[in-house]
């Protein structure tokens, strides 16, 4: 016996596309053609009224903010949604909070949920269970991927090859090592810096100089073809962060920032670029042999 109903029909079916990093929508492009191709699947099942959401592509599932998610949540809970269309159920959320406010939702007004392997009914008690069970592998699996890669970056920090960027004056010269950027330019660019800061002593008065002289600094400029150089007049917390690098002094420093996470407005906001009380520190020589 089918679990679509003219009731169902009667209403729209919505296809939810996501992807998790802007990485993945820029180069995982089957994934995303599979995810709108969800969209003859609904017609297939009887539904004329296909909207697709896709708002949501580039953020994570695991709970920070998702207008996509906002709005079809609120579809639901008006009664227009007869179906929830996703290539695979649990990617709806990959946290507890929202997927078990998804079921919750969908029970209460009839909504089915609606992936490739087959057609859920979140009041049939059987389907409840499987739809639970199928989030909570989704969280738990998340939560390894992430453990596995956060223990693969503290590995390489342990030996001194994490480079997240390359500082003003370095490039990369192999997968792991950096050496001294051949330009000439650059190089005596970052040297007068230093200069002038041994003669002063004081940043801000560095700072005033170089505008004065109109002396442009390089910085670095990340594009769709990579990084770049580009000269301009320096701002203050350019020159103090050419004077604070410790890639300069030739060490190499990892941890001295991290992540926190607050709750604003019921979800989750990472904040990035929080200082830490100590980082890990070893030495090396990053200039060439």
């Amino acid at each position: 016996m089918s679990k679509i109903g003219t009731d169902h029909l009667a209403r729209q079916a919505v296809v939810y596309v996501r992807q998790s990093t802007a990485d993945q929508v820029a180069h995982n492009l089957e994934s995303k053609r599979r995810q709108y191709a969800l969209v003859e699947r609904a017609r297939q099942l009887g539904w004329a009224d296909v909207e697709v959401i896709d708002d949501d592509l580039g953020r994570s599932g695991s709970g920070v903010a998702r207008p996509g998610f906002e709005r079809l949540l609120a579809g639901i809970c008006e009664g227009r949604v007869g179906s929830v269309v996703s290539i695979e159920a649990s990617r709806l959320a990959r946290n507890g909070r929202d997927w078990h406010t998804l079921l919750e939702f969908c029970g209460l007004v009839g909504t089915l949920i609606v992936d490739e392997d087959g057609v859920y009914d979140p009041r049939h008690p059987n389907d409840r269970l499987l739809l639970g069970m199928k989030g909570t592998m989704s969280e738990m699996e998340l939560s390894i991927l992430r453990q596995r890669s956060h223990e693969a970056l503290r590995q390489k920090t342990r030996r001194g090859e994490l480079f997240m960027t390359v500082a003003i004056g370095y490039v990369r010269s192999g997968r792991d090592q950096i050496e001294q950027d051949p330009d000439r330019r650059i190089q005596d660019a970052i040297d007068l810096v230093f200069a002038k800061f041994d003669e002063m002593r004081s940043v801000r008065q560095v700072h005033l100089w170089l505008r004065q002289e109109q002396i442009s600094l390089p910085a670095a400029v990340y594009g769709p073809d990579g990084r770049s150089i580009r000269w301009k007049l320096p701002v203050y917390n350019t020159v103090l962060h050419i004077l604070q690098n410790p890639i300069y002094a030739g060490a190499y420093v990892f941890g001295r920032t991290g992540s926190r996470t607050v709750i604003e407005d019921g979800r989750k906001r990472v904040i990035q670029g929080t200082a830490k009380a100590t980082g890990r520190l070893g030495c090396f020589d990053p200039r060439p042999s």
